[in-house]
Order: structure tokens, then C-alpha cells, then sequence
């Protein structure tokens, strides 16, 4: 839902860019759409088990690479054994404009190219302990897409999960990228906001997260 004032763009952290708004309505029932059909399969969306035992209360499903905890593969061993889905040009091309868009740079977002997203879905009870995402060989930014409900995204640093921290409200069709000192900071999910997307993007209900990233894997 909009507000009644502007949310206005804002470095978070050095490399550490919101930028709200950035998806139109229409960009935003596209990707829930082609969401929906990597939910399907050929590897369904499902919730991740960890090492030590314990499941994750958001429900992943991924493309061009499986991710499962530390590691990235193109099948799903962990699932049924099947290939991802290829990770299409046309979200290359989202993942420049969103660097443009961030950063100003339009020479570095050129030489982007990730290579995976990893689509998570929250209802009303999932939450994101806070972790970072340095299961990639590259350092090149993350891209995060919300759709839907929105949360609390807590942005940290890069030394360990607790403060100093940013509680940053994220709204359906909003921006965050990450990258330069900021790629490896602690940043996690400790509330989802039910009730309060617009089933105008196509979510009638819980968060979509789609993260772009570059492995660096071959």
C-alpha cells in the first residue's frame, strides 16, 4: 500500500543502497508470475533443511543454480535430483538496471552478470535469522527484489549478527542492493507485515524476496 508521504532513496551503508518503489506494478505481477512457474518445477519450491537439523520457515526455490547450505549445485540432490531452471537473460538485464538505478554506474553495471536468484516466500510467520550470503565466489553486489507484504529488513555489519543494526521497512516493489563493504554484512528478516501488500502485484498474500546474485562458479 502507498503512503501518505514519499519514502525517499537512501544509502543504508556504504554500498548499501534502498531505493523504494522501484518496480512498477506491472514489472512486479511479471516476476510473481514467472515465480510461480519455477515454484512448479522442474525443482519445486520447498523448505530448506539445515545442517544441523533445523528447517527454514521461508520456502525457497531457485534458478541456474541450486542453493542448499554451503553450496551451490545445478541439480537439486537435496530435492529430487532434477536441474534447475536456466536463469533467463531478461533478469541479467533487471540486475544491470537495478545496479544503474543504485548506483549511478553505469560502466560497472555492464560487467554484471549474475548467474542465479534465489526466490523466497514468506507468510505471515516466516522469519530470516541473520546470516550473509557468502556462499558466492564473487563479491559482486546482491540484488534484492521485495513483492507484497512488506517486513522489517534488518541490515547489519560485517563483523557479526548483532549491533550496530538498520531496521529498514521494505515495500512491495522496492529495491536493496548490497555490495563494495557492505556485500558481506549481516542482514536478516525478523518480521513480516501480513495485510499489508497490494494484490494489485498478484501476491494476495505473504512476501516475495528474489535475490540475484553472482556465484562465480562455472
Amino acid at each position: 500500500m502507498t503512503g501518505l508521504f514519499p519514502r525517499e532513496r537512501a544509502q543504508i551503508a556504504p554500498g548499501a543502497v534502498h531505493v523504494p518503489g522501484w518496480l512498477s506494478v506491472a514489472e512486479q505481477r511479471e516476476l510473481v508470475a514467472a515465480c510461480r512457474e519455477w515454484a512448479r518445477g522442474p525443482v519445486p519450491i520447498r523448505h530448506t533443511r539445515l545442517p544441523n537439523g533445523g528447517v527454514m520457515s521461508v520456502r525457497t526455490v531457485c534458478v541456474g543454480w541450486h542453493w542448499q547450505p554451503y553450496r551451490y549445485t545445478r541439480t537439486a540432490d537435496d530435492v529430487n535430483g532434477a536441474r534447475v531452471a536456466e536463469f533467463p537473460e531478461w533478469l541479467v538485464e533487471l540486475g544491470r538496471r537495478a545496479l544503474v538505478d543504485a548506483y549511478g554506474d553505469e560502466e560497472a553495471a555492464r560487467g554484471y552478470a549474475p548467474d542465479t536468484a534465489l526466490v523466497n516466500f514468506y507468510d505471515g510467520d516466516a522469519k530470516m535469522g541473520m546470516h550473509q550470503d557468502k556462499d558466492e565466489r564473487s563479491g559482486a553486489p546482491v540484488v534484492s527484489l521485495s513483492i507484497g507484504d512488506s517486513c522489517v529488513f534488518r541490515f547489519g555489519n560485517t563483523e557479526g549478527r548483532g549491533r550496530p543494526y538498520t531496521d529498514v521497512e521494505l515495500v512491495s516493489g522496492d529495491l536493496f542492493v548490497f555490495g563494495g563493504p557492505s556485500r558481506f554484512a549481516y542482514h536478516g528478516v525478523p518480521k513480516v507485515l501480513p495485510g499489508t501488500g497490494d494484490p494489485a502485484s498478484g501476491m494476495t498474500g505473504g512476501r516475495l524476496n528474489i535475490t540475484l546474485r553472482e556465484t562465480g562458479l562455472r
